[in-house]
């Protein structure tokens, strides 16, 4: 896809007065699961989600200097296990079992991002399977749905159970790069009539996983990169934002851009914000 993606910074602004005093100098390790979201495909070295969470880059917009994780927990560690082109089956069966159990002093703080490349792949080259869905029907959709909750089940057990001293698990919704059109044609591949219904079930499993666990919080990037999609451009389209009419997604349409990975830390971090009810 070809867009203007424009400059400077994106996404929301974040509360600096928040970020002005530590949060805790308990030991704290951060961990990163998940796909090529969260391993910062696209993005330079530094420049990611998760780097960003960590630290501020040499070069930080204005807005953001001194608004990192590092600033609030003096003793954070953090290890990134996530892997690019990863689905969720391979995150329950590979990247959990990689964790490894946490002293009962240490806090955990996960961040996740999975599910979008069970939908995604394998763009509708192949017949429709779980992990590989593209093209399903929403019949079909069905057990690999129920399955999907099933294993956010098995990774948020497991995630708790290897942090005795507490944790919470941060997980982010799945995008959608047409803008809530569902138009997937218009970027080449082929139509996916019930994509939106199949995307929307994914979306209510994880933000059910949010109502029935207090330690897990659900970043709302479905709705924080509305707009910013294949119809960023449009001012007619109905999630338009002639603030930043540009788009935040790699030339892949499956991963942000570097201004999607600046918009993206910041949805985590008023997540984090709020959650350790540091300002109302």
């Amino acid at each position: 896809m070809s867009r203007p993606i424009g400059i400077g910074p994106a996404g929301p602004a974040v509360s600096k007065s928040a970020f002005s005093r530590i949060w805790t100098t308990n030991e704290i390790l951060l961990v990163g699961f998940g796909d090529s979201v969260t391993a910062g495909f696209g993005a330079r070295k530094g420049f990611s989600y998760f780097d960003r969470l960590v630290a501020n880059p040499a070069d930080e917009f204005a807005d953001m200097r001194d608004i990192s994780l590092k600033i609030v927990f003096p003793n954070l560690r953090y290890t990134n296990l996530s892997q690019s082109g990863s689905t969720s089956l391979e995150h329950v069966e590979k990247q959990i079992p990689k964790l490894s159990m946490a002293s009962s002093n240490v806090m955990g703080i996960v961040v996740i991002t999975t599910g979008g490349n069970d939908l995604i792949h394998n763009y509708g080259r192949t017949p429709p399977r779980e992990g590989a869905m593209y093209g399903a029907t929403f019949d079909e959709a069905k057990p690999w749905i129920a399955n999907f909750s099933g294993r956010l089940d098995a990774i948020v057990t497991q995630i708790e159970s290897n942090f005795p001293g507490g944790c919470d698990i941060f997980i982010a919704d799945i995008y959608d790069p047409t803008d809530d059109y569902g138009d997937i044609q218009r970027t080449g591949l082929p139509a996916w009539p019930d994509a939106p219904k199949i995307l929307a079930a994914y979306n209510d499993v994880i933000h059910g996983m949010g109502e029935k666990d207090r330690h897990v919080h659900v970043v709302n990037m479905r709705d924080g990169f509305l707009g910013h999609g294949i119809h960023c451009t449009q001012f007619w389209s109905k999630h338009y934002d002639s603030n930043d009419p540009h788009y935040w997604y790699y030339s892949n349409l499956e991963d942000p851009n570097e201004r999607g990975y600046d918009a993206l830390r910041r949805l985590f971090l008023i997540e984090m914000q709020k959650t350790f009810s540091l300002e109302k």
